[in-house]
């Protein structure tokens, strides 16, 4: 079975309703990311930082996946799938989706800000201040903030050399150290990007620009693949 290993970023759940700082200048929901993004931010105010996100997980699960989370779940029916998602929303597994490395974190989960190896899954449910870890430490969103060190990247490192086909979805490819993934795959691959505007690459040859929105490019690539495989 052949390994397809799928990169998908914010316009993969634009697509459903998210917004994504991008989309506004570096504001995100009207907030600067200095201000709710960062350790520093953390910080400084904690109740801000806990209440953007408790109102971002609310709003992950106020919409649904979309067509082109759909038709990558479909994929596994004839492919060994693996996503790698630089976004904190959980609508790959809603979707159906099976093997996804979340690189940034899930607003799903919270940890100790003293213990990182203590994460708690709550859903869609919010935290406040004086909620806290088993070791007595303040709870705090389970996302990777600018400045911080990206665990599973070690993780999508091992994953990506490994691929058959690769398929970047929503993503400019200009956010490091992800957009770094795409140089580890081996020359002769299929390689497609999904994306209306033309990505950031350095070196373009050998890639398939889809250029339309995920949700649109997404299912007319899965169906090709589909009828493709044996």
């Amino acid at each position: 079975m052949e390994k397809v290993v799928v990169l998908t970023g914010a316009g993969m759940s634009a697509d459903s309703g998210l917004k994504t700082f991008r989309d506004s200048d570096g504001l995100w929901e009207g907030y600067d990311i200095e201000d709710v993004a960062t350790p520093q931010a953390w910080e400084k105010d904690k109740q801000l930082v806990l209440d953007f996100y408790n109102d971002r997980r609310v709003q992950s699960y106020s919409v649904e996946p979309n067509k082109g989370h759909e038709a990558i779940a479909r994929l596994e029916d004839k492919y060994d799938v693996t996503i790698i998602t630089q976004n904190v929303d959980k609508l790959h597994e809603r979707a159906g989706s099976t093997h996804v490395l979340h690189l940034h974190g899930q607003l799903s989960k919270v940890r100790s800000e003293r213990d990182s190896s203590l994460v708690y899954d709550i859903g869609g449910d919010t935290i406040k201040l004086g909620d806290t870890a088993d070791d007595g430490a303040q709870l705090r969103p389970h996302v990777v903030w600018f400045g911080e060190p990206v665990p599973n990247m070690n993780k999508a490192a091992e994953i990506v050399p490994r691929a058959d086909i690769l398929i970047v979805i929503g993503t400019s490819l200009v956010v490091y150290p992800a957009a770094g993934l795409v140089d580890l795959t081996s020359g002769d691959i299929s390689k497609y990007i999904i994306d209306p505007s033309k990505p950031e690459l350095s070196d373009y040859s050998g890639w398939k620009h889809i250029q339309r929105r995920s949700a649109v490019g997404t299912p007319e690539l899965v169906e090709e693949l589909l009828s493709n495989s044996n």
